[in-house]
């Protein structure tokens, strides 16, 4: 799209240009596909910038990259990094790359959840985007010209995969509740010596829950297939993911009580019919708040800090991630990518430079080189 930039870029005036756009991508090229972590097609969202000067891209690159890492935190509930790429893992003609990074500890991976890139101006003198400035040139009779300065930035399919691999257990799907298609299923508990009378007053009592809570906005959907029994209905919609359960039988009648089922933990309660349409968008706010806590508590675990090789490869034999000093040189991250693959086992790369960085003490050496450490760098395995 850049040379349609070049047309559209004429002033001052035509900027700051924001596109956004959703789109598949195919690379014919790909091999050994991993299940929405990395395919051979996937559909991402991107967007294209250009700013007249440094600052204002800047300032949107790291504006970008904190709603990419709500998406994973407030949405998801996943647990992210924020950080800046390495010169080798910079996207190829970026200023500078940063994204957020996610761990998946049963692999002992981390995965790149989102980038956004500052791409200065080697796109813009490329492609010919160039704007007349507000400002004359001394002595000149007509506008100056410069270079946009461009951003782009995106996030894929990807990010179901990372939720996925985070939260699901033996069940299936563990789904957090802000995306959730259905927060909460109902599921009527009936037994053959119910008397029709009561499967009406069982009916019309879940169609009274039902309406209370989707008043109250929460996503609903009802069991009422006569041809499954409840236990198989559990376990259709715990492969599902669902957040919650909704249970009410005979006994929930005579008590006016419904029982709530959580499927992160398999904790039941037992609420009162009164209290159901407020007690359960707050029990989703639990569920929601403590799957993040859960697996940011894991991430930190598996978050370990050295110093020196010895303590990197302990970590990484671990499937840990690991934050250590670095020289910040190409030439030693490549060195490290070699040493540090074993057997089947692949190679550590820098995942980022996060931007979250711990006091660096004069003198401090980097843990693979002995040169002079210039940051902190997160390491790992990767997808």
């Amino acid at each position: 799209m850049y040379p349609y930039f070049a047309d559209w870029i004429r002033s001052h005036r035509d900027l700051p240009l924001r596109l956004n756009q959703w789109t598949n991508v195919v690379r014919w090229e790909f091999k050994h596909p991993t299940p929405f972590i990395r395919t051979r097609e996937f559909l991402w969202q991107e967007g294209h910038t250009a700013f007249a000067s440094r600052g204002e891209a800047e300032a949107e690159v790291m504006e970008i990259l904190d709603l990419y890492a709500r998406v994973y935190t407030d949405l998801l509930a996943v647990p992210v990094v924020k950080g800046r790429k390495s010169d080798a893992e910079r996207f190829a003609g970026a200023l500078f790359t940063t994204s957020v990074e996610g761990y998946i500890p049963a692999a002992g991976r981390g995965v790149q959840g989102a980038t956004s890139h500052c791409l200065g101006q080697n796109f813009s003198k490329m492609f010919g985007i160039e704007f007349e400035t507000a400002e004359k040139a001394v002595g000149a009779s007509a506008p100056a010209k410069a270079h946009a300065w461009q951003n782009s930035w995106g996030i894929s399919t990807r990010a179901i995969g990372v939720m996925v691999m985070t939260h699901g257990d033996d069940k299936g799907l563990v789904m957090p509740p802000a995306v959730s298609a259905t927060q909460v299923v109902a599921i009527p508990i009936v037994n053959s010596k119910m008397s029709a009378e009561d499967h009406a007053t069982l009916e019309s009592a879940l169609d009274g829950l039902l309406s209370g809570l989707k008043a109250g906005g929460v996503r609903v959907a009802l069991d009422a297939r006569a041809d499954k029994t409840p236990g198989w209905k559990y376990a259709h919609w715990e492969v599902k993911g669902v957040p919650l359960r909704l249970e009410v039988g005979p006994r929930d009648l005579a008590s006016q009580t419904a029982v709530l089922v959580r499927r992160d933990t398999g904790v039941k309660e037992v609420v009162a019919w009164a209290d159901l349409a407020a007690r359960t968008p707050a029990l989703l706010k639990e569920i929601q708040a403590d799957m993040l806590a859960s697996k940011q508590a894991e991430f930190d675990a598996c978050l370990e800090k050295t110093t020196d090789w010895a303590g990197f490869m302990a970590a990484l034999d671990r499937k840990h991630m690991v934050l250590a000093p670095w020289a910040d040189e190409e030439a030693v991250e490549k060195d490290v990518r070699t040493r540090s693959a074993s057997g089947d086992s692949m190679g550590a790369k820098t995942l980022c430079i996060p931007f979250d960085q711990p006091p660096l003490p004069e003198g401090t050496v980097c843990f693979a080189s002995g040169k002079p450490a210039k940051n902190w760098a997160l390491w790992g395995r990767s997808y």
